[in-house]
């Protein structure tokens, strides 16, 4: 029992109740073990418990268009679901033991009975329930609400740095300078926690540096055994609230580096039994920044980023090629008119079409993997300006291997380092080819709005899903609208590629400055990117239907199809056919046999509507 207490004591939004409320709360709290693999709760079911992590690691998840994304890891000391404790709700995400683990579980139902009479106690626990989760939310990142556990203490520690000392709140894990970038760039709203393969990266950059900075004796065992330990709990997805740091900020990317190197220097003093902030144990600098500069973090990280970031717009590409594929074979037999600057041309199938998008979407899968390849060469090693002043001989050669290592890239340490340093040209080249992606998918949306356009008074030959009214005003009417989203992604995609080009074009002698909003609008453009290919295929794409009869019948009452009877008549006698068709109203088969141009049977034969999508032996001579 008193086991219990003391673990329901160490809780953030405990600490501070009296004895008696938490030897109250301890009598209801159910220990349970879960298996690798168990699942704790689901996403969409309804929270029933507060959980209280004692061992093991547990992994926070959110769906979306059958896409998981990791929202958090939570480990020994973490809690979650502080939100049942203020009224009924779903679980935004599902929780699943990463490896073996054991909780304390306090349901809703059981605190109420056992805080009953408890009126102090229990508006004292309501009132901290609420207070963590305020807090929570100005330090999580949009993607991430309620999932870090930032919480808040009424207690600060002084830190210093070359312009003073400031008041760091006691539970944040960054320090002095994360503090005042937060200060000094409140531009987007965007924090380094809302790209979490970038978080990801920056620490795997430090991972790579303790390891090898150890090697050559340049670091003490302990000290980089615990930054170790920090930075795989970071690249696990465990203290991202941490990284509050607005993604556009000036100084070449320094504050995201700082940001990383104090919250990975404040993990590593806990882990070494010291307090955050002591950093004579483990200096940010000194220490998780050895052997390093912004100026070869930031980009390598960038380009590690990229690289992890990447897999989700493939896969989501991927995803909808092979739905158009599926259409296109669904849709096979359904003949339709093909169309030239608007204009009827000739007979094709509605499986052409489509196959055809699948294709143009294929060959982006395949640029894009060529692409990013580019950001597989990194400066790491070369430190300012990549001279590697302040780096052992071996240093870089040997970070960049173990980089390979910890990310599985075939990273590769640029030729000449002071070259790299400053140059973007590899992001210039892989947002080039993002935004190829975009356009042609903007194009295919183009075109899925015109062919599902009307439904009487347009083209009306396929159906797109109906997801929402579309009108205030208008009763019945039903609008493109996912078409429409994924088009204004495209235009998005396309300005931010224009912001990295003129960024990328600004930068001066030995380093670009404006490296930050090249990184913004290549993470954001990923992702915008990916979410809207995924909504694409999800709500779109598969539930397109077609008009056969309608498509027919256009086909038939087309002038266009007199293109078929030319290796018969001739362009010259062909183009007067179309020109009677045209003035009299009639269809083409009408004036061919009509005006005796053709025999039925030649009709039949060259007017076969299958026959018009594909090629055919042609005759040996046009008739005179």
């Amino acid at each position: 029992m008193q086991e219990i207490v003391e673990r329901i004591r160490r809780s953030p939004i405990m600490r501070g109740l009296s004895d008696e409320t938490l030897r109250r709360l301890a009598s209801v709290a159910v220990e349970r073990r879960l298996s690798a693999g168990e699942v704790l709760f689901v996403q969409g079911a309804r929270r029933r418990a507060f959980f209280l992590v004692v061992e093991g690691e547990l992994e926070i998840r959110h769906e979306m268009h059958g896409q998981q994304d990791l929202r958090v890891l939570l480990g020994p000391g973490d809690e979650i679901g502080e939100a049942v404790l203020i009224g009924p709700s779903r679980h935004t995400a599902s929780g699943r033991a990463l490896s073996d683990l054991r909780l304390y579980e306090l349901t809703r139902e059981a605190m109420h009975e056992a805080l009953a009479d408890d009126v102090g106690g229990t508006l004292e626990l309501l009132s901290r329930a609420a207070h963590n989760m305020s807090r929570t939310l100005q330090y999580a990142s949009s993607r991430q609400l309620a999932a870090e556990k930032v919480h808040h203490a009424s207690e600060s520690r002084r830190e210093h740095d070359l312009l003073g000392e400031r008041d760091v709140p006691e539970d944040a894990l960054y320090g002095i300078q994360t503090l005042r970038a937060v200060e000094n760039f409140p531009i987007t709203g965007i924090r380094l926690s809302h790209f979490p393969e970038f978080v990801r990266a920056l620490a795997m950059v430090k991972l790579a540096a303790a390891r090898v900075n150890v090697r050559l004796d340049q670091l003490d065992e302990d000290v980089a055994s615990a930054i170790e330990r920090a930075c795989l709990e970071v690249m696990g997805g465990r203290w991202h609230g941490h990284f509050v740091v607005d993604m556009v900020q000036g100084g070449a990317g320094t504050s995201s580096n700082m940001n990383a190197n104090e919250v990975i220097a404040n993990r590593a003093l806990e882990l070494l039994g010291k307090r955050r902030g002591s950093y004579d144990a483990c200096h940010p600098n000194n220490h998780v920044n050895l052997s390093q500069s912004t100026n070869d973090v930031y980009p390598t990280a960038i380009r590690i980023a990229l690289n992890f970031d990447l897999r989700r717009l493939i896969n989501a590409l991927t995803s909808l090629k092979e739905a158009l594929e599926h259409k296109a074979h669904e849709l096979s037999n359904v003949i339709k008119m093909g169309r030239t600057q608007l204009q009827d041309a000739v007979p094709m199938t509605l499986g052409q079409e489509l196959y055809a998008a699948a294709l143009t979407i294929g060959e982006d899968i395949a640029r894009l993997g060529e692409a990013v390849r580019l950001c597989l060469e990194v400066n790491i090693g070369g430190t300012a300006i990549g001279t590697g002043i302040t780096t052992d001989p071996e240093y870089a050669q040997a970070v960049v291997a173990e980089l390979r290592e910890i990310t599985g890239l075939e990273l590769v340490l640029a030729e000449n380092l002071v070259e790299a340093t400053p140059d973007t040209g590899a992001f210039v080249a892989f947002s080039g080819t993002v935004k190829r992606s975009a356009v042609k998918l903007s194009k295919l949306c183009n075109d899925l709005r015109l062919l599902s356009s009307g439904p009487r008074a347009g083209f009306n030959e396929i159906n797109l899903p109906a997801v929402q009214p579309g009108s205030s005003i208008m009763p019945g009417k039903v609008n493109p609208v996912i078409p429409e989203v994924v088009n204004q992604v495209a235009f998005q995609v396309i300005g931010n590629d224009l912001t990295i080009t003129m960024a990328a074009e600004a930068g001066q002698l030995q380093l670009n400055a404006f490296e930050p909003i090249i990184a913004f609008n290549l993470f954001q453009s990923l992702e915008m990117l990916s979410c809207a290919v995924e909504t694409l295929t999800s709500r779109c794409i598969v539930g397109i239907t077609a008009n056969a009869e309608h498509c027919r019948e256009t086909v038939e009452q087309s002038i266009g199809i007199v293109t078929a009877v030319v290796p018969a008549l001739g362009y010259s006698r062909a183009s007067e056919v179309a020109k009677l068709a045209a003035q009299s109203g009639r269809s083409v088969r009408e004036v061919l046999l009509e005006d005796g141009y053709l025999s039925a049977d030649e009709v039949d034969d060259l007017l076969s509507i299958e026959s018009m999508t594909a090629p055919r032996p042609l005759p040996r001579r046009m008739k005179k």
